[in-house]
């Protein structure tokens, strides 16, 4: 067994990269994909190693139920990350990156810099399948190896981030995965941090925590069969709390993102649900 399937992680909220790797994989071999990421397989052939075959099967069968919805969700931050780029920015940081390739498989300009935030055992995964991939980054990456419950500002400013430039931040759920207070805390964190201009994502849904897909993502990533807890994340009000520090937000409905690239089967048919743009005033 190689140096990358000894460390795959099989717990926890870092096991859940995987799942969202094996979606990637399935939509890069579409003919009509939204995207491709040819690294995507890389890290699911190395990761089904370090599994039992059982397991392996829950990974697979629960990223089917969430494929539609979630690799709808890869290429609409792509199209958030160009239109970023496009109006200037040059600093992005992707919190909670797992195993993101956006540095590998985008088109960037020149001295374009990507952060990634996430857990040392992510990167311990991570950094060895790329390795053997031979992968080379198409701008400048940095690995920020940090738990978000952590005071993590003075870890990413010592990697390079520039706080007098404007910046993209983006989070495909992570902070969902930590309590409210938690998550608030990191968005107080990316506030500081963030020059005037700079943009935050983050997405308005419901999940029915304690039923269906819901409870069996809980019990792969936790390893055991207790109840859910209720979602933490930025909150039901998190307009407010941007309005009240210093972002101006517009809200984008998830069917309206759907319709304009043709996933009609990714639609939720909820007005309520879908993505907030802040942009720091």
């Amino acid at each position: 067994m190689d140096e990358a399937s000894t460390r795959v992680p099989v717990a926890g909220v870092a096991m859940t990269a995987i799942g969202v790797a094996v979606i990637r994989a399935r939509e890069s071999a579409r003919t009509d994909r939204l995207y491709d990421d040819p690294l995507a397989q890389w890290f699911v052939d190395a990761a089904r190693e370090g599994f039992t075959a059982e397991r392996w099967e829950r990974v697979d069968a629960l990223s089917g139920q969430f494929y539609e919805g979630r690799t709808v969700g890869v290429r609409l931050v792509d199209d958030r990350v160009r239109e970023a780029v496009g109006q200037g920015i040059r600093q992005i940081v992707l919190i909670g990156a797992g195993l993101d390739t956006r540095a590998f498989r985008m088109e960037w300009p020149a001295q374009t810099r990507i952060f990634e935030v996430d857990l040392p055992e992510t990167f311990g995964f991570k950094e060895p399948v790329l390795r053997k991939a031979e992968a080379r980054p198409r701008c400048e990456r940095q690995v920020v190896a940090v738990d978000l419950r952590d005071e993590w500002a003075e870890t990413l400013i010592a990697q390079g981030f520039r706080v007098d430039q404007p910046t993209l931040w983006v989070d495909e759920g992570v902070l969902g995965y930590l309590s409210a207070e938690e998550a608030l805390r990191a968005a107080a964190i990316i506030t500081e941090l963030s020059a005037p201009g700079s943009n935050f994502g983050a997405g308005r849904f419901t999940t029915e925590v304690n039923s269906g897909r819901y409870a069996e993502l809980h019990r792969l990533v936790s390893g055991d069969d207790a109840p859910p807890r209720l979602p933490g994340g930025l909150g039901p009000d998190i307009e407010v709390w941007f309005d009240e520090n210093g972002w101006s937000t517009e809200f984008f409905g998830w069917d309206d993102l759907v319709a304009a690239i043709d996933r009609p089967e990714a639609a939720v048919h909820d007005p309520g649900v879908g993505f907030i743009r802040a942009v720091r005033r």
